[in-house]
């Protein structure tokens, strides 16, 4: 009866030791639940994205240091428990004799309110259930709309976006409920209810986010669909180009906004909520003056778009005044954006135009090649020395004119190199465009040649030419002997072609006298090495 008596002792001890070590398991294992609601609910946002491997190590180290905690303490529970043993005293009653401490009406609104939070939890579990199911027919309905296939991804998004959502938001209302229903923890509440809140803006602001991508790609894609030249959306091809930036700056201002609403729920920063209008105000500005640049640009190339009747002249003209008038407007538009942003900062931009214009003065005595290279672009294009597409040469470069801006000239050479000369710089210009220009080819022959039978090959050749190229303006004209050299007798030809094509007719026409000398047997002479020995051949060399 005694070893009955000592096992049921020990089962009692082990009894009340397990009840206390699982009860701080348990609770344990639900702090853990909530971080990890917690962390589901900041992973979840859009901005966090990039950081979710970082959120997630987080996380885990969190987990970790609980387990540790928890094991800790339980280590603590049974050596306490190990304690009281040694001093002879029983553990069931000293364990009732605490919990009858506490006053009845204590447990009961205790039990009531886990009894509340279970119904909670279950009534949780089936919303959650119920608008996972709602959910997924919508994003079913919402793609087959219109049979568009371009915005099945963002729809998509949005839809899981929403899910994440609301199932965090059910499961954070959740918590902060069960924390107000128990008993000596309701002052928490109000803490919680601030990050509740927190959690629903920072929510709802990512809703809209995703609700304007969704709207933007399914108007975009709308648009491209419905376009056509006899409607209003004829320009929309022209204008497409503004929609990520568009979805960008509602973005921007959708971020402000939610933060600016989350300021204001913290205390001690809410007056920094003030600043939030203003940069809203300054991202509009920013996104309507560049609506403004693209509709200008577009009015200016309507304005200056040629027809059937325009001449070349006329089109190389206006392919080099249309870029200046688009930088003019641009620069115009993003003057006048400053002015307003510094007036929605509530900055007199008055002040600051005038200490600009006397730094400006200062500046313009130190730049007067700046001055000079804007001076002489104004006369380049007033005085049409050269216009876009010329072919030009001047001291340092030559090639074809790709870009002529107010303070420099962008010349393409014939090897594909890019030149970017200040307009101050340019002197001595040849212009290869104007009217006509001349094909100068130079052909040497030698000295026992019959010219003017040289002089008729060259001169059916040039015939020959005209009629099989467009380029050229006239037969090619022999001008004559132009010099004795060392070796050869040089005969120079010019033909006239059209503007910037004389190196092309240049190279066919060397071809077509090579070929042409060829069949008559006129010897075009070349450098030969004429060896002499004063003793003879040596041995072992042909002769």
């Amino acid at each position: 009866m005694e070893g009955f008596a000592n096992l049921e002792t020990i089962l009692k001890i082990a009894a009340v030791v397990g009840a206390e070590v699982l009860l701080l398991i348990v609770g344990f294992i639900l702090v853990n639940f909530i971080v990890l609601l917690i962390f589901r609910a900041v992973g979840s946002l859009p901005l966090l994205k990039r950081y979710e491997d970082r959120v997630e190590t987080i996380r885990l180290n969190i987990k970790w240091i609980l387990i540790f905690l928890c094991f800790a303490l339980s280590l603590s529970v049974m050596a306490f428990n190990g304690y009281l043993l040694y001093q002879q005293k029983d553990l069931l009653e000293f364990t009732q004799q605490k919990i009858l401490l506490v006053p009845i009406d204590l447990w009961i609104e205790l039990g009531m309110g886990l009894a509340k939070i279970i119904g909670v939890v279950i009534l949780a579990t089936l919303s959650i259930r119920i608008i996972r199911g709602i959910l997924s027919k919508l994003d079913e309905k919402a793609k087959a709309f219109e049979g568009i296939k371009a915005n099945d991804e963002s729809i998509e998004s949005f839809f899981n976006s929403l899910y994440r959502i609301i199932s965090n938001g059910i499961w954070l209302l959740v918590f902060v409920y069960a924390v107000w229903t128990l008993p000596y923890l309701s002052f928490l509440s109000q803490y919680l209810f601030v990050i509740f809140k927190i959690y629903i803006i920072i929510s709802l602001g990512m809703l809209v986010v995703s609700s304007v991508a969704v709207m933007v790609d399914s108007l975009d894609a709308l648009s491209k669909k419905y376009a056509s030249p006899d409607n209003i959306l004829s320009y929309y091809s022209h204008l497409s180009g503004l929609v990520p930036v568009f979805r960008r700056s509602l973005e921007y201002i959708i971020y402000v906004y939610v933060a600016t609403l989350v300021v204001m729920q913290i205390e001690f920063i809410s007056q920094l909520a003030v600043y939030g209008p203003i940069i809203v105000q300054i991202i509009g500005i920013v996104f309507l003056s560049r609506v403004f640049v693209v509709i200008s640009d577009l009015i200016i190339e309507r304005f200056f778009v040629g027809t059937e009747r325009s001449s070349t002249l006329e089109l190389q003209r206006q392919r080099t005044v249309m870029p200046l008038i688009k930088s003019f407007f641009k620069y115009a538009i993003y003057f006048i954006a400053f002015i307003l942003i510094l007036r929605a900062m509530n900055i007199n931009p008055t002040t600051i135009l005038a200490g600009a214009g006397i730094v400006g003065i200062v500046v313009g005595l130190g730049a007067q090649s700046l001055i000079n290279d804007i001076v002489s672009g104004f006369f380049i294009l007033f005085e049409n020395i050269y216009l876009v597409d010329d072919y030009i040469e001047t001291e340092t470069a030559r090639g074809r004119v790709e870009g002529i801006d107010i303070r420099s000239t962008r010349i393409r050479d014939p090897n594909g190199q890019l030149h970017i000369l200040r307009n101050g710089q340019l002197t001595k210009i040849i212009n290869y465009s104007k009217g006509y220009t001349y094909a100068v080819v130079e052909v040497g022959v030698a000295y026992d040649s019959n010219l003017d039978k040289v002089y008729e090959v060259l001169r059916k050749t040039g015939e020959e030419l005209k009629q099989k190229d467009p380029d050229v303006l006239e037969a090619t004209h022999v001008q004559g002997l132009e010099n004795f050299g060392e070796s050869e007798l040089l005969i120079r030809t010019i033909t006239r072609v059209k503007p910037g094509r004389h190196l092309e007719v240049s190279r066919q026409l060397r071809k077509m006298i090579k070929e042409a000398f060829d069949r008559e047997g006129i010897e075009i002479p070349f450098a030969r090495r004429v060896l002499i020995f004063k003793q003879g051949i040596p041995p072992g060399i042909p002769h």
